[in-house]
């Protein structure tokens, strides 16, 4: 079916312009800036979006789902529905929360196998890069993952083991071989086992946010990425820095970078919206890893990402079920809200949107850039750029009907992944996703003040062809 979306704001590479989309199948056809047509393409059924905002289709290369094995912390159909209410028409998942941990082809068939006919929006999956399994990337490469995932500390599940030099330095070569990036979960663990140490022997309250902002210091990153840095020096592999926290450590990077080594970094919503010092004692709905720091670091990563230390912002959508927050008592005499016990994770498809305009907004910054390190440059990360990111002709029809301008208040009703807790919750955002198309399809529709997802599960998986000598 050839139709066509018309809107006074297309957001493209060039920036926004009054223009009309045109869709044939699966594919953007044209964009036709409206002021260049001598009358409307009458011809083709169009929807006249008016002052809505079209952006691509966001890209999330940062996203936790947890099938096969713990569909009981999110699975791929209500993953990938709340990506589709969040504006995100591509996930990458990520391959430690299932069960087995996407290390080896057999379990990445499983997962492959596990996602089948459940997703409303397409997908691509990480593999993982764990001591000992350097024989098993080449494989997983050519099996079709957009690269792989290490942990240099223990990342909370025993069967993804964190990786040490030593067996990142037997992986590099076949890293560097692949040509696909290796992300990197970035914290030391000797500063983070000397701080806890310190604040134990204190008789530190684990209840306060800053009992746990000082048990994971901005040294752990610090020393994570020097590491890091000096192996991908040596190797020449893709290096990605995922969930970056800490601004100190972006001389080290902006250095990196003039060297001219291949490396790039992500940080998060939660990161750039969040302050250590507003948040609450008890809090753990605001536990992540590494931690929100303060308002001074945060202005400090939204400068970097306007300057292009940053490359990119990714979710991190990192869900579990209620309980294990420790919100409320599961026995008697239970001490809540202790972030040295709760779960460490934020769940954020449905939000992460409207959370960076916020910011965004009071800002002054625009809907351009925010597609850029929303959808354009995690494409790219994720070896999509050619399919998806962007506006233009030849790509996949996955887009975004938003509107910027109006304000609401975050409830239940806004979440749509399984359990539905948030750290925004009663929080007044700004922007809103009315509806999202699939490959040109319309996927989530909430035009009318109530949230549908109009067409059944279509969403396919993008494994890439790989090759190398």
């Amino acid at each position: 079916m050839v139709h066509a979306l018309r809107s006074c704001r297309v957001v493209t590479p060039q920036g926004e312009i009054d223009a009309t989309v045109v869709i044939e199948n699966d594919i953007i056809t044209a964009v036709h800036p409206n002021s260049q047509l001598a009358s409307p393409i009458s011809h083709l059924p169009t929807e006249d979006l008016g002052s809505l905002a079209l952006l691509p289709g966001l890209v999330d290369a940062h996203t936790h789902i947890n099938e096969p094995g713990r569909m009981e912390w999110e699975g791929f159909a209500t993953a990938t529905r709340a990506a589709a209410a969040g504006g995100f028409t591509t996930v990458v998942d990520m391959p430690l929360n299932c069960l087995p941990e996407t290390t080896d082809v057999r379990a990445l068939e499983l997962k492959r196998e596990a996602a089948r006919s459940q997703c409303t929006v397409d997908y691509a999956l990480w593999g993982g890069c764990v001591d000992g399994n350097q024989h098993e990337l080449e494989p997983l490469a050519l099996a079709g993952v957009a690269g792989f995932k290490s942990f240099l500390i223990y990342p909370g599940c025993d069967g993804f083991t964190a990786i040490d030099r030593a067996n990142l330095e037997l992986a590099a070569p076949h890293l560097a071989r692949t040509g696909l990036p290796l992300l990197v979960h970035a914290e030391l663990e000797p500063s983070i086992n000397a701080a806890v140490e310190r604040l134990n022997a204190s008789g530190a309250d684990w209840r306060s946010y800053a009992t746990y902002l000082a048990s994971r210091p901005d040294q752990a990153e610090l020393d994570a990425i020097e590491l890091v840095i000096d192996l991908c020096r040596t190797y020449r592999f893709r290096l990605h820095i995922v969930h970056l926290a800490t601004a100190q450590a972006l001389p080290m990077i902006r250095a990196a970078k003039a060297e001219g080594l291949p490396l790039t970094v992500e940080t998060c919503p939660h990161y750039l919206h969040g302050a250590a010092e507003e948040i609450p004692d008890g809090a753990t709905l605001f536990k992540c890893a590494p931690p929100i720091r303060n308002a001074a670091n945060r202005e400090l990563l939204w400068k970097a990402l306007q300057q292009g230390d940053i490359d990119l912002i990714a979710t991190d959508h990192s869900p579990c079920p209620p309980h294990m927050k420790h919100l409320d008592p599961t026995e008697p005499g239970q001490e809540c809200g202790r972030f040295d016990e709760a779960w460490g994770g934020i769940a954020s498809l449905s939000t992460a949107l409207p959370v960076l305009w916020t910011e965004c907004h009071r800002r002054g910054l625009t809907l351009s850039q925010l597609a850029q390190w929303t959808a354009e440059a995690p494409a790219q990360l994720a070896g999509l750029s050619t399919m998806v990111g962007s506006i233009e002709p030849g790509k996949h029809a996955n887009l975004v009907a938003f509107d910027p301008e109006t304000e609401f208040t975050v409830t239940p009703d806004h979440l749509h992944y399984r359990h539905k807790i948030s750290p925004y919750m009663g929080e007044q955002l700004r922007g809103v996703v009315r509806s999202t198309w699939l490959r040109g399809q319309r996927v989530f529709d909430n035009r009318y003040g109530q949230a549908r997802f109009p067409s059944p599960p279509r969403g396919r998986e993008y494994a890439l062809s790989c090759s190398f000598a």
